[in-house]
Parts: C-alpha cells; sequence; structure tokens
C-alpha cells in the first residue's frame, strides 16, 4: 500500500541465497506487458522503459526493492520481478515474483450540513447531509450515528458516490430525515467506513 503522490516500494522477495553480485544478473520489472525498470549487470537501463515510468524509478540494489515515485491511482496494479543469470553465456530466470499495489488517499473529515431552512419545530422532519471527499478507495459505508439520554442509534441510509473522471479520487454524500426531538438534548454524527484495514472516519457531532 502507498499514499497517493508518495513514492512506493515493491519488492523482489529475492532470498540470494547464492550471495549473488547484482553485477552478476539482470532483473526486470514489469506490470503487464510495460517494462517498468531494467537493471542489467549493475547498471540501471533506460532504453526500454515505458514512457509513464521515465524518471520515475530507482532500484535499492541492498534490498532488491523497486521505488515507484509520485504513484498514482494508475499504477495499481500487479508487479513482476524478474531475475536472470548467466549460466554457459545464456541468460536464465533464477527468481521471479509478484508484488500488488494498492494506492490510499486519504478522506476529508465528514462534515454535516443542514438541509432545512427556517426555524426547528418539535416532532418536525430534520434533514441533515453528511459528504467526504478526495479519498481513495471506494469507502464501504456511511453511518449515522443518534445519541440521546445514553442510547445511540444506527442508521445507515444510501450513500452516494461520485468519482471524479481526473483524479480517479471518490466524493461521498448521504441525508438523513429524523424528526426533531423533544425535550432532550441530541448529539447526531456521521461515521464514514473505509474497510477494516483503514479504519473509520467521524464528523464533529451536531447537538440539537
Amino acid at each position: 500500500k502507498s499514499f497517493l503522490n508518495h513514492t512506493a516500494y515493491l519488492s523482489c522477495y529475492f532470498p540470494n541465497s547464492q550471495k549473488s553480485d547484482i553485477k552478476d544478473l539482470i532483473v526486470f520489472w514489469q506490470k503487464g506487458l510495460e517494462v517498468v525498470h531494467e537493471v542489467y549487470y549493475g547498471q540501471e537501463k533506460h532504453d526500454n522503459i515505458s514512457p509513464e515510468y521515465k524518471n520515475r524509478t530507482k532500484m535499492d540494489m541492498d534490498k532488491w526493492t523497486l521505488q515507484l515515485l509520485n504513484a498514482g491511482i494508475v499504477d495499481e496494479g500487479r508487479y513482476k520481478c524478474i531475475i536472470q543469470q548467466r549460466v554457459k553465456g545464456i541468460p536464465s530466470i533464477i527468481h521471479q515474483s509478484e508484488c500488488s499495489l494498492h494506492i490510499i488517499a486519504n478522506y476529508s473529515q465528514p462534515e454535516i450540513a443542514w438541509l432545512h431552512k427556517g426555524e426547528l419545530k418539535p416532532n418536525e422532519y430534520l434533514k441533515l447531509c453528511c459528504s467526504s471527499s478526495g479519498g481513495y478507495p471506494e469507502p464501504k459505508q456511511m453511518t449515522w450515528l443518534i445519541s440521546h439520554e445514553n442510547r445511540t442509534r444506527r442508521l445507515m441510509n444510501h450513500m452516494d458516490i461520485s468519482q471524479d473522471a481526473v483524479t480517479k479520487l471518490y466524493n461521498v454524500t448521504t441525508k438523513l430525515n429524523t424528526t426533531v426531538p423533544t425535550n432532550t438534548l441530541t448529539n447526531i454524527s456521521c461515521l464514514l467506513h473505509l474497510g477494516e484495514e483503514l479504519g473509520s472516519l467521524v464528523s464533529v457531532p451536531l447537538g440539537i
């Protein structure tokens, strides 16, 4: 995993049990049919690299790790590392491995907005909207938390998701219609679930 516009680190997972010197090896990095990086007997070669990777890659020779600079959403996918060694003058493959790159972009803190005009009256419907923007990957769910008198209700309403055609980042919104509470303080929050590994983001609570 790598944050958007940061450096991604892709490992070859090469145990190098023979303690081979990189000067005796050819190392290729590929994504599909595109050549991402090439180290030819210890020297980095740039002739065959696909244009979208030019000047964006460098190899840490000690760790057998490729650094992909300024990683973008288009860079997501599977990368293959192929290592060749000359045997009797003919290069033969001694190691192959794959790793997957996933890009993460932070969503903004969810914000609650009023969709209600005029003064609120008891038992009327309260209309709220919660939104968060500029994140990646697509979020799992948005949940409303309505708390009063030590009780919390959870409501999962329809979540509208839009994706920017250029940046590929997501914006999400959800709406809430609930009756105005009477004679008791109610806190309403909005929770954005990003998945198990990325956790959740919560809005500033709205006190009514």
